[in-house]
This record gives structure tokens, C-alpha cells and sequence, in this order.
């Protein structure tokens, strides 16, 4: 029996921070990599949009279906595996959550996995399919190398994920009216969590802010989410950590202090345990 899930990142597909990929009937190789994985998890969002086809996964638990005009996505940390994959047509994009701006990660995030397959209007998801069309021949042209190039493919990545948000939120997976204590208290959590973790770094804050026990908010939290309150804490810092040591010069020190540490060595000791490499060693991975 196996002790963990096994979590999937990026780093064995692309030295980039995210992938874009056609699939079409001529290619097996997706089907292969969606077969092949058996139940995983990824650290990464994927955003699939499907010209044609047949898909059916296993996501946390609930078995999905998409054919024809459809687009959809998997969070990060969501246990899944392909079930069945036939004659797709359409685009594969796999973003690190770092890249993926925060007004669309808040929104995808705080639906906390009720996200389904949306059947599309063509003429859609011919628009998006552009999109991602454009994003690939920027992303295969090594403009990842310059940074006005690096500016050109990260607006087009913003194109792409703002689309799926924008669709998604048009048909609506907002919090629904009879939803329970737990589910409204983790969405609360989250959102605060997002604005206030440079200042407020433990659970009991964040409990004290919501008027209720460090006990219930983890209890909450981990059962909606499967993670304790403290994970997504360490999440957001984490992902702007990344940010600042890939896309500014500062120092480490400088950047745990703009994190809200005072004492940077702590900083270093988190993030190397919660990542498997030093600051240092992720910056020169990713620059």
C-alpha cells in the first residue's frame, strides 16, 4: 500500500515555469501521459480547452466527463487520474501557480473544487484556441529568453487564464446559497489568507480574525480541503517568495524580509523544507 500520493511538478517537462501543448489525433503521447500517471496529484493548475474528443478522469473522487466543445481545469494538490482519453483535439496548458495571477487563483481557489467541465460554444473555444495557439509559438520560440520577450509570453498566458476565469465566472461557480459552515468558513480563510500573510503567519491569527477556535478553523479547513489551515499559510508564501527571488534581484534576505521575516535564516530553513532546495538554489534553477 502506497504511503503518499505521488505529486507531479513541472521540472520534468519544461525548465519553464509553465507548458502549453496541442493535442490532436495524430499524437498519442497525451493520452500516454494521462494514462500512464495512474492516481496523482500535480502542483501545478491545468487548463485544458478541447476542440473534440472524449475525456473521462477521476477527480477527488467524482468521476468527469467531457466531450466535444469543452473546457476545464484540475487545481493543484486535487487527486485525479485519466480514465479515458479518445481522439482529443485541442489545448493542453500546465501554469505553476506563481505565474498564474492572483485575481484568477482566488477565484479557481475559492471555488475549492467544484469546478466541472463546461461545454462550449465553438466559436469560444476557437477564441481561446487562438490564444493558446499564440502563447505556443511565443513559448517555442525561446522568447522566454529576453525579457521584453518573457513580457509578451506572460501577457499572453494572462489572455488565456483570464478567458477560463471569465467564462467560468459568466456561468457561474460561485458560492452556492446552501452551502455549509465548513465550506463558507475555508473560503473566508482562504481570502484572508491571501491579503494578510506577510503580517499574520499561524493559524491562531487568522482563527482570532474570524471570531472562532484555532481547532474548529483547522478542523474546517482540512476537511473541505484536505490540508490543515497552516499548508495554505505556507502556500502563499511560498508562491510570492518564488516570485520575488525568479523575477526581482533582490537578496534573500531582502526578500524574507518583504515576506514579513524578520530573521531571514528561518525564512531559508521554511522554504527549504517546504520546497526540497534553498532560495538560492531555486533561483539559480529558475533564472
Amino acid at each position: 500500500m502506497k504511503q503518499t500520493i505521488p505529486t507531479y511538478n513541472l521540472n520534468g517537462i519544461t525548465h519553464h515555469q509553465f507548458h502549453v501543448k496541442r493535442m490532436d489525433k495524430s499524437t498519442q503521447e497525451a493520452e500516454d501521459i494521462l494514462l500512464d500517471k495512474g492516481i496523482h496529484r500535480d502542483s501545478h493548475y491545468i487548463f485544458t480547452c478541447m476542440e473534440s474528443g472524449h475525456v473521462r478522469m477521476m477527480v477527488d473522487f467524482k468521476t468527469i466527463e467531457a466531450k466535444d466543445s469543452t473546457i476545464f481545469c484540475v487545481l493543484p494538490g486535487q487527486v485525479h487520474q485519466g480514465l479515458l482519453m479518445k481522439e482529443v483535439c485541442g489545448w493542453f496548458v500546465a501554469v505553476k501557480a506563481e505565474l498564474v495571477p492572483d485575481s484568477v487563483r482566488s477565484f479557481f481557489d475559492e471555488s475549492l473544487g467544484e469546478i466541472q467541465p463546461l461545454s462550449m460554444d465553438k466559436s469560444l473555444v476557437k477564441k481561446i484556441n487562438t490564444t493558446a495557439g499564440l502563447l505556443h509559438a511565443a513559448y517555442t520560440n525561446e522568447m522566454l529568453s529576453t525579457k521584453e520577450g518573457f513580457l509578451v509570453v506572460q501577457s499572453l498566458l494572462n489572455a488565456f487564464l483570464g478567458m477560463f476565469a471569465l467564462i467560468y465566472s459568466q456561468k457561474s461557480i460561485s458560492p452556492a446559497s446552501g452551502e455549509n459552515r465548513a465550506l463558507q468558513l475555508s473560503r473566508a480563510f482562504r481570502s484572508l489568507v491571501r491579503k494578510d500573510f506577510k503580517t499574520m503567519k499561524s493559524p491562531s491569527e487568522y482563527a482570532e480574525a474570524l471570531n472562532i477556535t484555532r481547532g474548529y478553523l483547522t478542523e474546517a479547513v482540512r476537511e473541505i480541503t484536505g490540508k490543515p489551515a497552516q499548508h495554505w499559510i505556507h502556500q502563499e508564501i511560498l508562491i510570492e517568495a518564488k516570485r520575488l527571488l525568479v523575477f526581482t534581484n533582490l537578496s534573500v534576505k531582502e526578500v524574507a524580509y518583504k515576506l514579513g521575516y524578520s530573521d531571514h535564516t528561518y525564512f531559508s530553513r521554511l522554504f527549504s523544507k517546504l520546497e526540497d532546495q534553498s532560495p538560492s538554489e531555486f533561483r539559480n534553477q529558475h533564472q
